[in-house]
């Protein structure tokens, strides 16, 4: 049985990353007859979708790979081009589960980037535990080759819901080593789940990946908070409106860090196939600093509006300010031809208006730097790339 706190010891880039050339890869390449197989479970979520692009790619670390995206939704127009074979399924149901996966068992690697919400921290426990062991359940029996499962998770680890965030918590910056919080935090659940699997299995690897706030392009993520801001620009621009800041002060003018999700994929990669990243839990967050009173001059700037700044008093919500700005929304959409979306759809209010309501704590690259895997993002280009690629897929104007 192993622990998950034990072992420790500029421009984005959209083709060819740094670290692929590095030696610690090296010996992760397969024999040519040896084909590595990918079951990406979330497949159209914010860190699913970088995998998706970047598995099939010819020179990514132990491919070519053959993959299989799972999703709850049907498959997605911006998603169609992706080399993947889509298969839909709600993993929440052990029976459809067993039924859609149970043939695909030519399965090495299974990378596990989903998860679901509910209204209290014990229904979500005990949900996306269930979600976990039902594709586990279903992996396990039928996938004999399987090798490596990668299991993403969060910074949420070290200090429980957003809403106890500051009375529970570590203190920052976050080290992999910290011990569990005493909370529910259906991370925890997960980990001791795939901890039970693996000592089924010889030879079975696992990882843990922690990213922070996610960076990345899916319109179909609850989490994704520049493609939501990307819309609350958009109707500002439409309305005339100044674009207020949505935050508290901390928000405002504290140091904060991202996870770029194509840098959350590249680890994810990595530790699939990389020897020295075996059976280690890792963060991964860009490796520099922002403050989003700088990046609110930069979404102004990129919609054409005019940039507010931090306002005292009672403080501003999107849930709030978004409210009745459906009909407008579907002004919008009409009027630039974008992607049909509906506003409750396309901006994630509530989840934006807790991570823009606390200091955004830090976390350290330490860890992964010592087992070798040198991969970063210069935040701001990240920021800037998602923003233009919203808007060359028409999903903001």
């Amino acid at each position: 049985m192993f622990s998950f706190s034990q072992n420790f010891t500029t421009k984005k880039q959209s083709i060819k990353m740094s670290w692929w050339q590095l030696a610690a890869v090296g010996a992760a390449r397969k024999p040519l007859n040896q084909e590595n197989v990918a079951l990406v479970v979330g497949i159209t979520g914010i860190s699913g979708n970088s995998l998706a692009e970047i598995l099939p790619r010819p020179d990514t670390p132990g491919g070519p790979w053959k993959v299989y995206g799972v999703a709850r939704r049907p498959r997605p127009l911006w998603d169609a081009n992706h080399p993947v074979e889509y298969i839909q399924c709600d993993i929440t149901n052990a029976e459809e589960t067993e039924s859609k996966l149970s043939p695909l068992k030519d399965v090495t690697h299974l990378f596990y980037a989903t998860w679901t919400n509910r209204h209290d921290a014990d229904e979500n426990c005990e949900i996306n535990a269930k979600m976990f062991k039902n594709v586990l359940d279903c992996v396990f029996s039928n996938a004999p080759r399987l090798q490596h499962v990668c299991l993403q998770t969060g910074i949420k680890h070290y200090f429980g819901s957003f809403e106890a965030f500051g009375t529970a918590a570590h203190d920052p910056p976050y080290t992999e080593d910290l011990p569990r919080l005493d909370a529910p935090i259906f991370y925890y659940n997960q980990e001791d789940i795939l901890s039970e699997y693996v000592a089924k299995k010889d030879g079975l690897t696992w990882s843990v990946h922690r990213p922070g706030v996610i960076f990345g392009f899916s319109p179909y993520s609850m989490t994704n908070i520049i493609c939501t801001i990307c819309v609350y620009a958009a109707i500002c621009k439409h309305e005339g409106a100044v674009l207020r800041f949505p935050g508290t002060k901390e928000s405002w003018s504290s140091y904060s860090v991202a996870s770029d999700a194509d840098l959350i994929a590249e680890q994810e990669i990595w530790a699939a196939v990389d020897p020295n990243a075996k059976n280690e839990a890792f963060n991964c967050s860009n490796g520099d600093v922002f403050k989003w009173k700088h990046f609110w001059k930069v979404l102004a700037e990129r919609f054409e509006v005019e940039c507010g700044e931090f306002e005292d008093g009672d403080r501003l919500t999107l849930l709030e300010l978004m409210k009745d700005k459906g009909s407008v929304w579907d002004e919008i959409v009409k009027q630039h031809k974008l992607v049909p979306t509906k506003l409750e759809d396309i901006g994630s209010w509530s989840h934006i208006d807790y991570l823009l309501g606390i200091e955004n704590p830090l976390d350290t690259m330490n860890k992964s730097k010592e087992h070798g895997f040198f991969g970063y993002r210069n935040t701001k280009s990240s920021f800037i790339s998602i923003i233009e690629k919203l808007k060359v897929s028409k999903f903001v104007p």
